[in-house]
């Protein structure tokens, strides 16, 4: 049984990699320019980009805001990871690291939530 300590996610209990997968969340608000939709759509391609291309990244989902209404975000990523261990290998992953600066540069505002989630039955 493998185990990945979770102190970098302000979690101090180790867990078995067999239980937990992650779930990353992130939520971009977008500078208000001309160009702001065609920059909701970029983002998208560019982390979609990175599907099948990570190890241990299962899941990825880039959702564009219809709502328009003022608390909420434009642009959200959901993806799921097979364990901490994971998540932590896409965030130093040269693929996702080069983007960051283009995404920063369209952003003003982003929040995220990593949690833990139960492996599915089978």
């Amino acid at each position: 049984m493998a185990v990945v300590p979770l102190k970098r996610y302000g979690l101090n209990q180790i867990r078995d990699t067999g239980t937990p997968m992650i779930r990353h969340i992130v939520m971009w608000r977008l500078k208000d320019t001309p160009n702001k939709a065609a920059n909701a759509v970029r983002i998208k391609q560019l982390l979609e980009s990175l599907r099948d291309r990570i190890p241990g990244l299962l899941k990825i989902e880039v959702g564009i805001d219809f709502s328009g209404i003022d608390y909420s975000s434009d642009v959200v990523l959901l993806s799921e990871f097979t364990d901490a261990a994971a998540l932590e290998t896409y965030q130093k992953h040269p693929l996702h690291v080069q983007m960051k600066p283009e995404i920063g540069n369209m952003t003003a505002e982003r929040r995220v939530v990593d949690h833990m989630i139960d492996a599915p039955q089978g």
